[in-house]
């Protein structure tokens, strides 16, 4: 969750956050057809700053939709993502081919606050079940070549600056690397951890003593590339797409050729 301005009062760890939810998306989106809450706030994880996840269907066509939102109420740090079926649809397209289901487990696992997603939360479970596509060959070929690029950096780099940030990055891309070759779900930030436990909670804890040592991070991601094939360099090739006509430039805003844009909302 992003900073917020100002102070913000801690509902309460016994508080229900599920009544201020429904309340929240009556009062701002009461022509929703479904929406549910998601998130900590739900379960054991919850912490006095857990915010209001809630994923918001509006009727198809609905100008509000698709939109982001953040903002306090009731006391508590809310965060909306607004949809209409078709833009939920596309999103959770875009995040299985990422191949990280943060929308999917927000539908999923989420409680229903007003109308009916029953078939979304099934059809969100079963794709969270059945796990991510396999890495095509061309892709676990492109992981090969970016972590064997990273360790030979780290190998020879000679700053003591550019090692401690090269580490850094092979540590962090080693951990997502190793979640693509095991067929898993991946993740950023905490969900990094989370999935990487859920993989093996021992090797999770290895990467974790690993954050501080360059030579052990070295090793993990020399055993994250033997689980990918091994080191890729001599002979690798990526084949890009051809561009496009060249786009237009935009006018800037305000001119003749573009009218300024209005608030959606009062």
């Amino acid at each position: 969750m992003s900073a917020r301005a100002g102070p913000v009062d801690d509902p309460g760890m016994d508080h229900d956050p599920i009544p201020d939810a429904r309340a929240l998306v009556r009062e701002r989106y009461p022509q929703a057809w479904w929406a549910v809450l998601a998130g900590s706030v739900l379960t054991a994880l919850r912490t006095p700053g857990s915010d209001l996840d809630l994923v918001v269907v509006l009727p198809l066509g609905d100008p509000l939709a698709p939109r982001r939102e953040s903002l306090v109420f009731r006391d508590w740090p809310a965060e909306l993502f607004v949809h209409d079926e078709q833009s939920l649809e596309h999103w959770l397209g875009m995040e299985h081919a990422a191949r990280k289901p943060t929308l999917h487990r927000m539908v999923g696992a989420g409680v229903a606050l007003v109308g009916n997603p029953a078939d979304w939360q099934e059809r969100c479970r079963k794709v969270l079940e059945t796990g991510p596509d396999p890495l095509p060959p061309t892709q676990r070929d492109l992981v090969r070549y970016g972590l064997t690029d990273l360790l030979d950096d780290l190998t020879h780099a000679t700053d003591p600056g550019e090692r401690r940030v090269i580490a850094a990055a092979l540590w962090t891309d080693a951990a997502h690397q190793l979640l693509a070759a095991a067929n898993c779900w991946n993740g950023t930030g905490k969900w990094l951890l989370r999935e990487l436990r859920a993989l093996d909670a021992d090797l999770a804890e290895r990467w974790l003593r690993a954050r501080d040592d360059e030579a052990a991070t070295a090793l993990f991601a020399r055993e994250v590339l033997d689980r990918l094939g091994g080191p890729l360099f001599d002979g690798f090739t990526a084949v890009a797409p051809r561009p496009g006509p060249p786009m237009q430039p935009t006018p800037p805003r305000g001119s003749a050729a573009l009218p300024p844009i209005a608030p959606d909302r009062p």
